[in-house]
């Protein structure tokens, strides 16, 4: 998920370097929903980790 967060910030980059400021705009929001998630996610696995049952 982080994979795909770097690449719409790549995307948004580079629209944006090019003028295409709609396309950046979104491509940008989306890799920041994105990030958040991710973020979100890796918070939730390191509280609850790998419990073993003995």
């Amino acid at each position: 998920m982080l994979s795909y967060a770097v690449i719409f910030l790549v995307i948004a980059l580079i629209a944006g370097g090019l003028g295409f400021f709609g396309v950046a705009g979104t491509a940008a929001w989306i890799a920041k929903v994105l990030f958040l998630v991710f973020l979100v996610l890796f918070v939730v696995s390191l509280i609850t980790g790998r419990r073993t049952v003995p």
